[in-house]
């Protein structure tokens, strides 16, 4: 596999980094947690490359299973309490809630 540079990144998966950057910034995030699914997991640290430079926080990344947007990381109370976010990339757009 190739490694791709951001900007390929951004345009085949469409990652909405700009989203991303807005909310970090936004909530004032210090420590961001990303989960990827595991096609995005061998760029994930090109990405969180990018988003440190951008937003000055510091991200960390979930390497553990990713089966879909319900699949939220279980953290322990310590890290719980130390994260600010938690962002999760996919696939596909949730479906709407009503």
């Amino acid at each position: 596999m190739s490694k791709l540079n951001i900007n390929e990144l951004n345009e085949k998966y469409n990652l909405d980094l700009e989203k991303v950057i807005s909310l970090v910034i936004k909530d004032n995030a210090k420590l961001v947690l990303l989960q990827f699914p595991d096609g995005l997991k061998p760029y994930a640290t090109t990405i969180v490359d990018y988003l440190e430079s951008k937003t000055g926080a510091k991200f960390l990344i979930w390497f553990e299973t990713c089966f879909g947007a319900c699949d939220t990381p279980v953290l322990g109370r310590e890290l719980e309490e130390k994260v600010d976010l938690v962002i999760q990339f996919g696939h596909n757009e949730l479906m709407p809630s009503y």
